[in-house]
This record gives structure tokens, C-alpha cells and sequence, in this order.
């Protein structure tokens, strides 16, 4: 092997390589006037810092490079909007303004409302209504720089400022490119108002937002729970949205619904009893709107009810945004939403057409009538049932005494089932005859039926969604916006709960009696083909009422037990006091005597039923 020697050629090779070194980092050191600026930009906070990055408590910066080296990466990153790390409102800092129901913190890290407490209201377990917190919500406005740029507000910082213009609370958060050039979030907090004035303008940045580019706002939302039933307070949380020329649409309450429209003037994402409504003066182009369920176990999902998104583009106005908006935090109430006069009753599900319209301007008035007097709120339920109740007792009545009827005609009947059994087209048309003469008709007991049903629809719309009745309680009944409970079960019975509610017990054992009252002449009789089983109708309803309302507002158990029990009172008097059997047997047969006219649907059908008898007997020839 041969001897290594010493290489004086590589000695002097790294001395020059040192020198040169030495060189460049005498002529590139800073100079003293540079240095100090340096120095202090180490205590400003930057976006995008990490753990390591914060200062620790003598105010180093515990990261490998300086603080001037992070904000240099801040403003390479955002390019114009880099200003706006460099200002001391570029930390985690939150704003807070309150009046008398709404208390708000606006975070500068995105400009938005981070916290909404609704005042005055507490949930089923005494905690605050929060709309907004820990991170449930976001609100941001997608857009790209004319040097190609993509960048999202949420990620940015605003600078807030605080001011008062009478009683007026005025919010402006500024995401600056300089003094002069900014986005701007202003928001109007006024007193006693759910509702706040908010508008995104921009000021000179005509040459720094790329037109070309769509901007995005997209708002997001997870309800958070607030009842004490979450499946039932998720079947009353939806989104709502209006769109076109003043219609409203609604996503359901499905595991995963969208939707997109154009032309939309507002976005409510309502949770039963709180919402959180986006209503703008200049309506959104178009707008994309998902909904999604986070209740697959009720025993595990507690937290949060659905997920709402809507996205919908925003446009420039002479190369500048220019917004005028309102943001609505508060109670999905009926009349302070309807107050505002900005179609905002349709987010409280009423129903539609004519069960809206008894919503509206009979129940919802008469309600609030009775319950600004009455002790409780359970009273001014049973009050209105008796009243309803009591209105419709004419109609009771007309159905009562055509089940009257029938049932003193039925010897007849079944004389001519009898004497015809063998001829079915000539049973039905001596059947039509008798009924013509007596003056009865089997459609006369269903008819009345059927004029009731608007009224029990509206009603069972209306107690649902009566936001006088969360946490009043009345009797057992704690809350008569949630079920009641008299026993809590150690399990969970399928579509029953866990739990035992007293109301929907008392309310179907009303209706058996009642079905037995109104069905048991008919079950005595022989069953007809093609017709429903009554007795298996009569246990159906009974049955139902007790496994679907258990987990229902027992506001609405309430109403339907009542309501039962009245109608079981206004037979009894129909049927042993108004209506007399025999009298109404004589009357038949002294209108069976009397020459009836018949009119021209009645003639018309018998003509018919004998044209077809005609051609049966023919084709036997």
C-alpha cells in the first residue's frame, strides 16, 4: 500500500476557500441602523407561527430563525395582504359586544363571530345557548390576487376597532393591505335587537383582487344541541333558504341533503328552537347549500345535531366588493321573526297553504291571546282545545247523526244484501235508492271527517314549533316542549326510547275510546269485501299515538289527550241527550213515503248502473 503524504496544493485551497467566506459575511452584515428595526419586529406575531414560534416569557422566539425571517415568509406567502402580519391586531385577540339578548366575540383571525351567546335562554341542562363556540362555525371569503395568490380569510388577520354612534354599536374589522387599502367587515350591533347590520366592502384593491377568479363566501355551521331529546329537536333543525322572487325552499331532515338555487336573498340554518340566519340586500347569484346529520346514535352523538354549508359567490362592483348584509342570532320565534318583515315566518315549519294559514292568523294569535293571562301555558293548551273543540262541535254532530242514520238503516241494508246477493250491480242500486229516500248517505259521516283534518294538521304543526312552550312546564311535565317522563328505563326499546311518557298513555287510551265509540257499529257488522279492518284500525291508532309521540313535545300529548276526551264528552251528549234514535227512524221512513227528487249526479249514476245491468242481462242471452 502506498504512503499517504501531505497535500500543500489542498492546504492553500481551503485557506482561499475560508477567506472568501470570511469576506461575504463581513460586506452582507446588516449595519446598525437596520439591525434596530429587526429587533423589534421580533415581538410581533405572525399568522401561520407555531408552538415553537411563541415567545417565552423573557420574549425570545424560541424558533431556529429570526422573527424578521418569519414575516418575510408571511408577506412572500400572501404577497399584499402580508401588511396585515406585520400590525399588532395579528394576534389570537377576540372583540366583545353585548345589549340585552346577544352577546358576541369576533375573533381578528378572520374577522368572524367566534362566540354567539343568545341571552335570557338556558338549555335542557341550565347551561347558555350558544349558537357559536369553540370553533362550531366559520365564515370565510375565498379569493384570488391579481399575482396569483389563493387565500382564504379565515387565515388571515383583521384589525378591529370599536366605535358608538348613539346607542349603536359599530364593529369594523379591516384586512389591510395598507391605511388606505382594505377588505372590511362592519358590523351593527343595536339594543335589544337579535339582528345586527353587517356589510363586506373593499377599499383599493381594484388592482389587487384578480376579477377573473371566482370569490367564494362560504359559511359554515354545526348546530349544537340544546333540548333534551336530540333526535326529536334534529327532526325540527333544517335549512332554510330563500331564493328567486320570494320562495323558500327547505333541505330536510335526511343524513345528507343538497341543494342549489339562484338568486338567494337569505340562509337560515335553523335548530328547532335557535337559528342563525345570512340576509342580504343584493341577492347572491347562486348559492349551494348541504346539510348533513351527525346524529347516527343518540346515545353517543350528544354534541352536535347537523352540519350546515352554503357557498355562494360574491361579485365585484367596479372592481371593489360591496355587500350590505344582516346577520340574525336569536330564537326561532314566529313573531319576532315575522317583525322583520323579511319573509323570515317561513323558516318556522307552520305548514303549507291552507295549515299555514290557520297557523298564522288563528292559532298563533288566539294562543298568545290566552296565554297573556292565563297562569300557566299548559292551561292556555287546554283552554284553546276546549275551544277549538267546541267551534267544531258541529261538525261532530253532522258526523254522529249519519253514523245515526246508518245505523238505523242497517236492518234494511242487509235485507237488500240479502234479497240481491246474487245480482251485486242490483244490491248497489237499491242500496242508493233507500239512502236517496231516507235521506242518508255513507259520505255524509265521512265528509265532516275530512273538514276537520286542516284543523288537527295545523295544530299538530303548531305545538311543535310554539317557542312560548320551551322550558314551561305544566303538572309532571317539565318541559312542554320535550316529552315528559314518569320512569326512566334501564334499556332502549326501538322507536320507543328509554323512557316512559305519561301524556301519550293518557292520549291513547282517549283515542281507543273513542275508536270504539265511533267503529264499534261497524265492527258488528259483517266485514265487507274491500273494506279496512276496522278492529285492526281501532288497535293501530292507539298503538301508534303511544310508540310515535313518546318522544314528542308533550305540549302536543297534552293537546291530543284533551282534544279526545272533549270529542268522547260531545258524543255522549249527542247520543243520549240531542239525538233520538226512534224519531230519526220514524223521519226516514216519513221521507221514504215523500216523492224524492233526484239531481242530476244521482240520475245520472242510476242511469248508468241500469245501462250496465241492461248489458249484463243481454250477454247471459
Amino acid at each position: 500500500m502506498e504512503e499517504k503524504k501531505f497535500d500543500v496544493q489542498s492546504l492553500i485551497g481551503f485557506i482561499l476557500i475560508g477567506g472568501i467566506l470570511l469576506w461575504m459575511l463581513y460586506t452582507n452584515s446588516p449595519s446598525e441602523e437596520v439591525v434596530e428595526p429587526q429587533q423589534e419586529t421580533q415581538q410581533v406575531e405572525t399568522p401561520g407561527n407555531t408552538d415553537a414560534d411563541q415567545p417565552d416569557q423573557q420574549g425570545e422566539i424560541k424558533s431556529p430563525g429570526s422573527d424578521s425571517t418569519a414575516l418575510a415568509e408571511a408577506r412572500e406567502r400572501l404577497g399584499a395582504f402580508g401588511y396585515s402580519a406585520s400590525l399588532p391586531s395579528a394576534t389570537e385577540n377576540t372583540t366583545t359586544v353585548s345589549n340585552d339578548v346577544l352577546e358576541l366575540e369576533i375573533d381578528n383571525k378572520g374577522g368572524y363571530i367566534s362566540e354567539a351567546r343568545v341571552k335570557n335562554f338556558q338549555t335542557y341542562d341550565d347551561e347558555p345557548v350558544y349558537l357559536i363556540k369553540d370553533g362550531n362555525a366559520s365564515f370565510n371569503i375565498n379569493f384570488t390576487t391579481t399575482d396569483g395568490r389563493t387565500l382564504d380569510t379565515e387565515n388571515l388577520y383583521f384589525e378591529p376597532e370599536v366605535t358608538k354612534n348613539g346607542d349603536n354599536t359599530i364593529i369594523s374589522m379591516k384586512l389591510k393591505v395598507s391605511q388606505d387599502e382594505f377588505l372590511e367587515y362592519r358590523y351593527v350591533l343595536k339594543p335589544g335587537e337579535y339582528m345586527l347590520d353587517f356589510s363586506i366592502r373593499s377599499q383599493g384593491l381594484k388592482n389587487v383582487l384578480n376579477s377573473s377568479r371566482d370569490i367564494n363566501l362560504n359559511w359554515q355551521l354545526k348546530g349544537y344541541r340544546h333540548a333534551k331529546s336530540i333526535s326529536y329537536e334534529n327532526r325540527y333543525t333544517d335549512l332554510i333558504y330563500e331564493y328567486g322572487d320570494g320562495d323558500d325552499d327547505n333541505l330536510g331532515a335526511g343524513d345528507l341533503e343538497e341543494s342549489e338555487d339562484e338568486d338567494i336573498s337569505y340562509v337560515a340554518f335553523k335548530q328547532h328552537f335557535f337559528s342563525s340566519i345570512l340576509l342580504t340586500d343584493d341577492p347572491f347569484q347562486r348559492g349551494k347549500f348541504i346539510s348533513e346529520n351527525l346524529v347516527e346514535d343518540e346515545e353517543v352523538d350528544t354534541l352536535y345535531t347537523k352540519n350546515f354549508i352554503a357557498q355562494m359567490p360574491l361579485e365585484l362592483n367596479g372592481g371593489e366588493l360591496n355587500y350590505n348584509m344582516n346577520w340574525y342570532y336569536g330564537p326561532t320565534d314566529y313573531k319576532i321573526l315575522n317583525n322583520y318583515d323579511r319573509n323570515l315566518d317561513e323558516v318556522v315549519p307552520l305548514g303549507w297553504g291552507i295549515f299555514g294559514w290557520i297557523n298564522k292568523y288563528v292559532f298563533i294569535p288566539f294562543f298568545a291571546f290566552l296565554s297573556g293571562f292565563l297562569p300557566s301555558y299548559g292551561i292556555a293548551i287546554i283552554v284553546m282545545t276546549i275551544v277549538v273543540r267546541i267551534v267544531l262541535s258541529p261538525v261532530t254532530y253532522k258526523s254522529y247523526l249519519s253514523q245515526a242514520k246508518m245505523k238505523v238503516l242497517r236492518p234494511e241494508i242487509n235485507e237488500l244484501n240479502e234479497k240481491h246477493k246474487d245480482n251485486p250491480m242490483k244490491k248497489q242500486q237499491e242500496t242508493m235508492k233507500l239512502y236517496s229516500k231516507a235521506g242518508a248517505s255513507p259520505m255524509s259521516g265521512c265528509l265532516p271527517a275530512l273538514m276537520q283534518i286542516p284543523v288537527f294538521y295545523a295544530l299538530f304543526q303548531f305545538f311543535p314549533s310554539a317557542f312560548q312552550l320551551r322550558n314551561k312546564s305544566f303538572l309532571w311535565a317539565e318541559d312542554l316542549s320535550s316529552y315528559d317522563t314518569i320512569a326512566e328505563l334501564p334499556f332502549t326499546i326501538p322507536f320507543y326510547g328509554d323512557h316512559v311518557s305519561l301524556f301519550p298513555i293518557l292520549a291513547s287510551i282517549a283515542i281507543f275510546i273513542y275508536m270504539m265509540m265511533t267503529t264499534g257499529q261497524s265492527m258488528q257488522q259483517a266485514q265487507q269485501p274491500g273494506m279496512p279492518n276496522m278492529k285492526f284500525i281501532m288497535y293501530l291508532s292507539p298503538l301508534f299515538m303511544l310508540v310515535f309521540f313518546n318522544n314528542y313535545a308533550s305540549g302536543l300529548s297534552l293537546y291530543y289527550f284533551t282534544s279526545n276526551l272533549i270529542t268522547i264528552g260531545i258524543m255522549l251528549v249527542i247520543k243520549y241527550v240531542i239525538i233520538d234514535e226512534e224519531k230519526i227512524h220514524a223521519k226516514i221512513q216519513e221521507n221514504k213515503k215523500k216523492p224524492k227528487k233526484q239531481n242530476k249526479f244521482t240520475r245520472k249514476m242510476q242511469e248508468m248502473m241500469e245501462q250496465a245491468e241492461q248489458q249484463q242481462k243481454q250477454k247471459k242471452k
